[in-house]
């Protein structure tokens, strides 16, 4: 009996070693199949495209919401939930300027109304029966983030919160704001008051190209009295001193948006704008968000200005009109990555051809993603020839 069992104990053993030499076989397949692989696998010694997109998928920030983008190419160059409908505070301000800058006279002066001292959240302090001018009123707005300052410029300009609202709404169409809907000018808490960080770095996109939107948001403080104003301000926003290259835009806060700021930062020249919605650390977030598009990011310039691209054939002519870039155009691309440009030209055009008249587009696609197009333009004056003239008075056309 115990013969029988030291057999069957025996037999099992034996199986057991069966099984493990068999693995270890498969395994030492494997490892002789990688190795073979190793061997026809090259190294990248420079950076590439694929390690480009590994770094950018592992750059997380905590803010909820939040883009990087190139305010002249309006190129997007980080995007964490930027197309999220959501509310933005006082960020609302920015279009609540451009709105004031290009619809009030500036040196007119408002009487600060009941309403306008009531509001609450942060304000200037303005009082009751005082007279601001429309110019002042826009350092309160945008230094101290006055939604005083906010209601007086609505009820100045547009005689009612409701009314400058309404024009509010029609310019965030005019320069595409796609997801964005204000019902005041200062940006407190409401359902039907919202918008997107896309659409806000695009708002401020606009607003960089105004000269007197970028004299009050760079300013650090203003000096009343050199302004002829009837205090000084002193502006609240931490990045201009966080970010020695930043020169504006706007903070904001309520409960339901959370710490927001919207930031532009000169980057060799080109304004980069940063926006973090929902975001606590909203300081260092937006510095780590610029430090990422700096470290990931160079400026090729893609177009020298009045230079000829190419020529296009007229009509029923042996004339070639020329074509060229009315500026010089650079772009943000990822380092180490190649840009592929199309062409876009008609065969031929029928004159008369005015210079400066639309001729083509340049397409410029990276890693097979269209990135930017830019319109190009007839360098010349080309007139319609006697013959094409006659046989069109001919025709009738």
């Amino acid at each position: 009996m115990k013969k029988n069992k030291t057999n069957k104990r025996t037999l099992m053993v034996s199986k057991l070693a069966l099984k493990e030499v068999m693995c270890l076989k498969k395994f030492n397949k494997l490892v002789c199949a990688v190795l073979i692989i190793n061997m026809f696998c090259i190294v990248p010694k420079k950076v590439n495209a694929s390690l480009i997109e590994v770094s950018e998928k592992n750059f997380t920030t905590s803010a909820r919401y939040a883009v990087a983008m190139d305010s002249n190419s309006k190129i997007v160059l980080y995007d964490q939930n930027a197309h999220s409908i959501v509310p933005m505070a006082s960020t609302t301000k920015i279009v609540t300027a451009l709105v004031a800058i290009k619809y009030g006279n500036l040196d007119r002066k408002v009487e600060i109304s009941g309403k306008a001292t009531g509001i609450r959240g942060s304000t200037v302090g303005y009082r009751k029966g005082e007279m601001i001018s429309i110019r002042e009123l826009l350092y309160g707005l945008m230094l101290r983030s006055g939604n005083d300052a906010a209601i007086a410029l609505a009820e100045g300009i547009a005689g009612s919160v409701e009314g400058f609202a309404e024009i509010m709404n029609n310019y965030a169409k005019e320069i595409g704001l796609m997801d964005t809907r204000f019902e005041s000018p200062h940006g407190l808490d409401s359902e039907k008051h919202y918008s997107t960080a896309y659409d806000l770095a695009i708002a401020t996109a606009k607003a960089k190209e105004n000269k007197i939107f970028n004299d009050i948001v760079s300013a650090k403080d203003v000096e009343g009295s050199s302004l002829g104003f009837t205090r000084s301000y002193h502006n609240i926003n931490k990045i201009l001193s966080t970010i020695p290259e930043a020169n504006g835009v706007k903070t904001g806060y309520t409960g339901g948006a959370g710490k927001c700021l919207v930031s532009s930062i000169d980057y060799g020249g080109r304004d980069i704008i940063v926006v973090v919605l929902n975001c606590y650390d909203r300081w260092n977030q937006t510095k780590r968000i610029y430090d990422y598009v700096v470290e990931n990011y160079e400026y090729r310039t893609l177009l020298e200005k009045e230079k000829e691209i190419a020529t296009v054939k007229v009509k029923n002519s042996n004339y070639y009109v020329p074509i060229e870039s009315m500026d010089t155009v650079s772009i943000p691309v990822k380092k180490g990555v190649e840009i592929k440009k199309d062409l876009v030209l008609p065969k031929e055009v029928r004159a008369p051809i005015k210079k400066g008249d639309k001729i083509g587009l340049i397409k410029v696609y990276q890693q097979e993603e269209l990135i930017y197009t830019y319109t190009l333009t007839a360098s010349k004056d080309v007139n319609e020839n006697f013959t094409s003239r006659l046989k069109r008075k001919i025709l009738g056309r």
